[in-house]
């Protein structure tokens, strides 16, 4: 469900909406959720049941208006949502959603609006909608999402205690058309002086106003005494959270009060004003309604706008919306500093630029007194290979942030070993999450559960996992063999030098070893033996001929589809490989002999004692963070932050680029040189 009006056109014929404005037509971004809102966008005369549009109140909105008052064609006034981008469209930042309102505008309280016409229609008592109001309201919390996401959530905010001012920009419509004035800022910080006498006052600088683009109604100028101008940019959920009061005139901010559980005093006409959950200096006599917080939210958030989906090119839903700015902030936060990149082989560094030099190119040094001392100097982080972190480098990095980088769990349509790029990347503060002899960043999230709203992602991305049988590398597979009956157990063969088995491994560390085990354990069963792709291509050590492993296992299923294998499967056992956690999401039993990530978390039976840190986790909380939370993903088509559900659909649908002819030169050459794999990896 994207929306009650404009935003679910469906399959009905697309509308004329004929428009004045050049801004339509030259944002692609724009002009394309318009479009796939139904919409057909036109120059000329209009007839009248044709529709107009125009940008909100803009200056340029007057053309539009004229038009349809001499030919009566109806207008149509289009602003961005409430959930806009990384950085302010003055940056160049697309919108990432529409209100396409034929009703009204949102910030002018003098008449109805789209979000007011569904308040004042709909009894928003959908349950399923409420639920997804009150996941969606903790989900921006959590995630501290705004409208503009250019802040930094880390930054300090004043100690708790204080009232907050929100200032806006000058001559903002949302002032003009709002009921309110310059004056009205003066008024709003004496009163909020007056009803707070010896409280902290804390002014806090609109971002257009900070970077110089617009000028604000307070400047530093009103700081002295008690008064302090904020300009830094401060999450405003964490700024919310240390106020004892908030006094607004429209800002988008006085809402997000009104979610984080305040009662804001409202000096103008917002469209959040009016409906109970405010103290109203300016009401709108109209709004008769009272609502909860999750009712406003449904109608604002999820019901009123049209969300667009980059990456499918289509509408999509709030919590769409929501998993694509998520993916971009993240980028946005984790990067912006830049990174010096250590240990990264040549063939790597393209996609590794690709992935985390939005912001700011990396600099690739292998030296690590040299990397450490070039990230000192600029503020950068340190990304190294996980594998290739040493002594030295922790040594020389002191305390400049060092991340590790490795492949996620849903990696490509190929192997790494043949040089075929991954779509996932995790890059580690905290440890890595193959090495069991240290706390990780996928511990963590496994330990704090999914965030609001995530069981339920996570349920719906196992459903899809199932449905299309995607898995880590989703390489073609032959027909499953006529398998013999009986109780079988899967045992995928692994690299017998990958840094999983070196790091987490019990006793078994050798694939003839975890075989005899297997049989040892299980006298009477079907032993099905996997080998690992990497090992059967020849690129990397772990080879155990067929002949050998006949001895032990009573099936060699060599270049089988290992989804497939895992369903015909009763159970998997492994050292630590990933196919262990591949069975998990698909229901099946999987016993451990080592330390893998997913193990020690009562999912799974464990042969071999785990790390006393972990501690009980349901299979949703596991998904959620190996999957969702864990990993960055790059959409191979956009070359934009993407979340996983982009790349499920990429891998299903075979939506993948081919390495290139310099990439499958090289991995030839890797075969012939499969026993000097430092070469390469």
């Amino acid at each position: 469900m994207t929306g009650t009006g404009p935003g679910t056109a469906g399959g009905a014929p697309a509308r004329n909406l004929y428009v004045y404005n050049g801004g339509f037509l030259t944002n692609d971004r724009v002009r394309r959720i318009l479009t796939c809102a139904g919409y057909d966008l036109r120059l000329g005369i209009p007839r009248k049941d044709d529709l107009i549009a125009v940008w909100g109140k803009s200056p340029t909105a007057p053309r539009g208006e004229a038009m349809a008052a001499r030919t009566g064609a109806r207008i149509v006034r289009v602003e961005d949502a409430f959930l806009r981008s990384v950085r302010p469209g003055r940056a160049g930042d697309p919108p990432l959603g529409l209100l396409i309102d034929p009703t009204g505008i949102h910030f002018d309280g003098s008449a109805p609006s789209l979000i007011e016409e569904i308040i004042r229609t709909n009894p928003l008592d959908d349950t399923a909608v409420l639920s997804r109001a009150r996941d969606g309201i903790a989900r921006l919390k959590h995630l501290h999402l705004s409208k503009y996401n250019g802040f930094d959530p880390d930054l300090e905010v004043p100690a708790p205690g204080y009232v907050l001012v929100v200032d806006q920009t000058r001559n903002d419509a949302s002032i003009r058309h709002g009921g309110a004035s310059a004056a009205t800022f003066r008024e709003m910080l004496v009163i909020a002086q007056e009803e707070h006498p010896g409280a902290r006052i804390v002014i806090k600088s609109h971002p257009e106003a900070v970077a110089g683009h617009r000028l604000g109604h307070y400047t530093d100028g009103h700081a002295h005494g008690r008064i302090t101008v904020l300009r830094d940019p401060v999450s405003p959920w964490a700024l919310l959270d240390g106020a004892i009061a908030v006094y607004t005139v429209s800002s988008q901010m006085g809402f997000e009060a009104i979610l984080a559980g305040h009662r804001p005093r409202v000096f103008g006409q917002p469209f959040y004003a009016g409906w109970g959950l405010t103290q109203d200096e300016n009401p709108v006599a109209r709004r008769q309604k009272r609502l909860t917080r999750a009712q406003l939210f449904a109608a604002a958030m999820i019901l009123a706008p049209a969300w667009y989906d980059r990456a499918r090119d289509r509408l999509t839903t709030f919590e769409g919306a929501v998993d694509q700015l998520e993916a971009e902030v993240r980028a946005f936060r984790d990067d912006r500093r830049g990174h010096v990149a250590v240990g990264m082989r040549l063939w790597k560094r393209a996609h590794l630029q690709r992935a985390f030099g939005r912001e700011r190119r990396l600099v690739f040094i292998d030296d690590p007194g040299r990397a450490a001392a070039r990230a000192h100097r600029d503020g950068r982080d340190i990304l190294v290979w996980a594998g290739q972190e040493g002594e030295t480098l922790r040594q020389a990095a002191g305390a400049t942030p060092v991340r590790r980088v490795e492949d996620g769990f849903l990696r490509s349509r190929g192997l790494g070993a043949d040089l075929v790029p991954p779509l996932a990347l995790v890059a580690d503060r905290a440890g890595i999450y193959y090495d069991p002899s240290r706390p990780s960043d996928l511990e963590r999230l496994i330990a704090a559960g999914p965030l609001p709203g995530g069981e339920a992602r996570a349920e719906r991305l196992l459903r899809r996992l199932t449905e299309t049988g995607v898995s880590k590398y989703n390489l073609a597979a032959a027909d499953l063999p006529e398998l013999p009956k009986g109780r079988r157990i899967l045992v995928p063969g692994q690299v017998e030098d990958d840094a999983s088995v070196r790091l987490g491994a019990g006793r078994e560390r050798t694939n003839l070893a975890l075989l005899e085990r297997v049989r040892e354990e299980n006298p009477k069963a079907v032993i099905l033996y996997k080998p690992h792709p990497d090992v059967e291509a020849g690129l990397r050590p772990g080879h155990l001929p067929e002949a050998e492993a006949l001895r032990l296992a009573d099936a060699f299923v060599a270049q089988a589809d290992p989804v497939r294998l895992t369903e015909a499967a009763d159970e998997v056992w492994t050292i630590t490989s990933g196919l262990g956690f591949e069975a998990l999401i698909r229901g099946k039993p999987v016993v451990t002999l080592g330390m893998p990530f997913y193990a020690g978390w009562g999912l799974t039976e464990d042969l071999f004692p785990q790390p006393e840190r972990r501690g009980r986790a349901t299979l949703l909380a596991l998904v959620h963070a190996a999957l969702i939370a864990y990993p960055r993903y790059v959409d191979p088509l956009t070359g934009l932050p993407c979340p996983v559900e982009v790349i499920v659909d990429r891998l299903a649908g075979g939506e993948i680029p081919a390495p290139g002819p310099a990439n499958r030169l090289l991995s030839k050459l890797q075969g012939v040189f499969a026993s000097q794999s430092w070469l390469w990896r």
